[in-house]
């Protein structure tokens, strides 16, 4: 299950991070539990895009009655520096009841991190956000071989719309290229 934390645990790692201003206002109060394959992604460690090609399976403490909105996200595309395509959206799952994301309503397809070469590290933030109901999307679903809707995606504006509040639960990781990047590229452009 998810790790639980006092809030000023998740608050530190999350400024010190700038996951907090960046991409939202207030950190969650607990961290979620993030594995790929058998390496988790955890407070800012630095993974490969080779270690997240395939979607992770995400924990928290979750309420079965309840609806969750999963949401990954990379604020600094791209680069740190230049983020003029801040945030990248690389994946949404809304509805998700309980803590079953193969439940929800996929939104964003699952695309794992694909930094540029010579752009350095990128935060890849994931957020879960408990939904006070069930929500009717007007987003446009958008597949794993397209990039199409997924720049300049915004998490604070898409959770003020579906009323979603604050995260109640989140972590992240970084990465910069390597040579599976490109496969991620070849795929966002239609062409895997």
């Amino acid at each position: 299950m998810a790790t639980a934390s006092t809030s000023s645990g998740t608050e530190v790692i999350f400024k010190q991070h700038k996951v907090v201003p960046d991409v939202i206002a207030l950190a969650p109060k607990h961290f979620l539990k993030i594995t790929y394959k058998d390496v988790l992604a955890e407070n800012g460690i630095e993974l490969t895009p080779t270690q997240v090609a395939t979607r992770p399976t995400v924990a928290w403490d979750a309420k079965s009655d309840s609806l969750y909105t999963l949401i990954m996200t990379d604020p600094d595309a791209p680069s740190r520096k230049d983020p003029k395509f801040r945030e990248f959206q690389h994946w949404l799952v809304a509805n998700i009841p309980g803590s079953d994301i193969s439940k929800g309503d996929e939104l964003t397809a699952y695309v794992g991190s694909g930094p540029p070469q010579g752009t350095g590290l990128h935060r890849y933030i994931f957020l879960v956000y408990q939904q006070p109901v069930k929500i009717r999307f007007q987003e446009s679903r958008i597949p794993k071989n397209s990039s199409q809707n997924r720049p300049n995606f915004s998490t604070n504006k898409f959770a003020k719309k579906h009323k979603l509040g604050d995260p109640i639960a989140g972590n992240f990781f970084q990465a910069q290229w390597d040579d599976y990047v490109p496969k991620v590229h070849r795929q966002l452009a239609g062409k895997n």
